[in-house]
Parts: C-alpha cells; structure tokens; sequence
C-alpha cells in the first residue's frame, strides 16, 4: 500500500504497510473486521503463505473463502461451515421431499378430474338427449366419453398397429 492508511492487516498486527504487502489488495483499511476474524482463525503467518502460494488472480477467491469459513468457525466453532453445508443439504432434501408430495397431489386432483370428466360428459349428454325428447334414438349415439366402447369387435382388439 505504501502511501496514506496502512490496510487492516498491518493496522491490526501494527506494523508499517509496505508497497508489495500481499494482505493490501484484500484487506483495505476501511474494513478492519474482515482481517481481524480471519487472522483470530487462520493466523497472519498461515494467511501470508496460503496467499504467496496461489496465482494473482485465485487470491480474491481464496481471500473470499477465508472471510466466510473464518466467521462460519466463529459461530459454530465445532463444525464451521460443514455445519452450514449439512444444514442447507438437509433443507434441500426436506424440500425434494415437499416437491414430491405436491407433485404427487397434482398427479392426484389431475387424475380425478380425469376420471370424473367422462361422467360429466355422459351426464351432458343424456339430458341433451333427454331435453329433445328423443328417447328411442338414444342407443343410436355412440358413447365416446368411455375408453371401454372405442374398440367394438373382439378381432380388432388382438392386431397391433404398429406391425
């Protein structure tokens, strides 16, 4: 950093920021409490060396990663952030589970009103049939509302159409 503020990391060990000070980039002096809990988890000296050893361009993501395992560890200090993993895949299954019992309602209601439409049908049919007063015509209309009447002869039950 070397110029007006010192960045969290050289404010909290206080010590002088010097230009290629590789906690700089990450740690800005604005926001001290980012340093301050990943230096109370991990330690300055381990930050330092996991940092120097990545590729510039992996240090942000790593810095990120350090931020939110560090306070994950200061709320659950026994599981860290395998507790937040197993709560969050424990919450997705729960919600599978939901999804899948709504699905299956769906399946459900769609199959009784499935079931219920052809009844509908039939019954709108006949008080058609009844309001003309045409009762001895009734047998003349086929009953297509129901799958049992689509196929008539006993023949054409056993050929395929697929051969």
């Amino acid at each position: 950093m070397g110029g007006s503020s010192p960045c969290a990391s050289c404010k909290l060990l206080r010590r002088r920021c010097a230009k290629d000070c590789i906690f700089a980039p990450y740690f800005p002096s604005d926001d001290p409490h980012k340093f301050a809990i990943v230096h109370k988890v991990f330690g300055a000296s381990n930050v330092s060396k996991m940092l120097q050893e990545l590729p510039v361009h992996q240090r942000v993501d790593a810095v990120s990663s350090l931020v939110y395992e560090a306070n994950a560890r200061v709320r659950d200090p026994v599981y860290g952030c395998v507790g937040v993993i197993s709560y969050l895949q424990n919450q997705v299954s729960e919600l599978q589970m939901q999804l899948a019992v709504a699905q299956t309602e769906i399946l459900c209601i769609q199959m009784q009103q499935e079931s219920a439409l052809p009844t509908q049908i039939e019954q709108d049919d006949k008080s058609f049939l009844l309001a003309t007063n045409n009762f001895d015509n009734i047998s003349q209309y086929p009953n297509f509302a129901s799958s049992s009447n689509v196929i008539q002869d006993p023949t054409l039950k056993r050929e395929s159409l697929w051969t």
